[in-house]
């Protein structure tokens, strides 16, 4: 879980070291090397790896989250992020731009394939993220 509390600290450390693009370009590449296989998957139209994944993520981590799958798609709905919680619980500050890692990553895994998502950010830790068949 530590894991959690580097990232935010590196995430800032980037932002004001080498501007919000670099984060972009950084989390774009994470989303289409670190994760290229989800990638391959949706490229060609399989989202189950994807789904696969993020159940194991948020089961192994103690979040809180549901994931419906419907005609269109999947709508991940996170009410408890194990992340922020873990930098909450660390007394760390949490990045202004931490969230961007969730929307990034996702929407590179997405990019040059079917699908899209959107992410909704209500409150650091809790979002809506769904997935989607793009629609031009």
């Amino acid at each position: 879980m530590d894991f959690h509390g580097a990232t935010n600290t590196t995430i800032d450390y980037i932002v004001e070291h080498f501007g919000e693009d670099a984060l972009t370009e950084i989390f774009s590449r994470v989303g289409k090397d670190v994760y290229k296989s989800i990638h391959e998957g949706l490229k060609n139209d399989d989202l189950s790896e994807l789904i696969e994944h993020l159940e194991y993520y948020f089961d192994r981590e103690k979040g809180e989250f549901t994931l419906t799958e419907n005609d269109n798609g999947f709508v991940l709905e996170v009410k408890k992020c194990p992340a922020v919680e873990h930098i909450k619980k660390c007394g760390f500050e949490l990045s202004s731009h931490f969230c961007r890692q969730t929307i990034d990553v996702n929407n590179a895994m997405c990019e040059g394939t079917p699908w899209q998502c959107e992410t909704e950010v209500m409150e650091p830790g809790v979002c809506r993220q769904t997935f989607s068949r793009r629609t031009s």
